[in-house]
């Protein structure tokens, strides 16, 4: 019998850790600038980049990092790497990576990067699919919510 209940608790621990893996619950919400817990790697490994570039999310390397903003910020390239480096404000994620259709309701949750959209030439990450198509259909209206309620959540994630 305990074999079984060895082995029942080694596959839930397996499972969790696939299905958690990249999830945004285990990105830290507490920061600016939405990171891995573990690794402090920002936007999952995503080059930011590249959703200007290719137009989709694409996964850096290790061997293309920079360190900025107190994440570690991963790209495919030398070339996309420059030019984060150069502009960071203009690729970096808006808001941290924190989705903006959430701030925009008062709340800070992190943003998938795998949601994304560019208006205005900057870079939104979104948790959830829905935020981001609705956020597609009226940026305007979302910005402006957006920019009554992040200062205050900004300072709440600084302390």
């Amino acid at each position: 019998m305990r074999p079984g209940i060895a082995l029942i608790g080694l596959l839930v621990c397996l499972l969790s850790g696939i299905w958690g893996s990249g999830l945004p619950a285990e990105a830290a919400t507490t920061e600016r600038v939405v990171v891995n817990r573990f690794t402090g790697v920002a936007i999952e490994g995503f080059d930011p980049v590249a959703y200007f570039v290719d137009g989709r999310a694409v996964r850096g390397t290790a061997e293309f990092e920079a360190n900025l903003w107190g994440a570690v910020w991963r790209f495919r390239n030398e070339g996309n790497r420059a030019s984060f480096l150069a502009h960071p404000e203009v690729y970096g994620p808006q808001f941290g990576g924190y989705d903006p259709a959430d701030i925009a309701r008062g709340v800070t949750v992190a943003g998938n990067p795998r949601f994304f959209a560019i208006a205005a030439q900057r870079l939104y990450l979104f948790s959830r699919e829905a935020n981001r198509d609705a956020f597609a259909a009226n940026p305007e209206r979302f910005l402006y919510e957006v920019g009554k309620r992040w200062p205050a959540l900004l300072e709440q994630l600084g302390q």
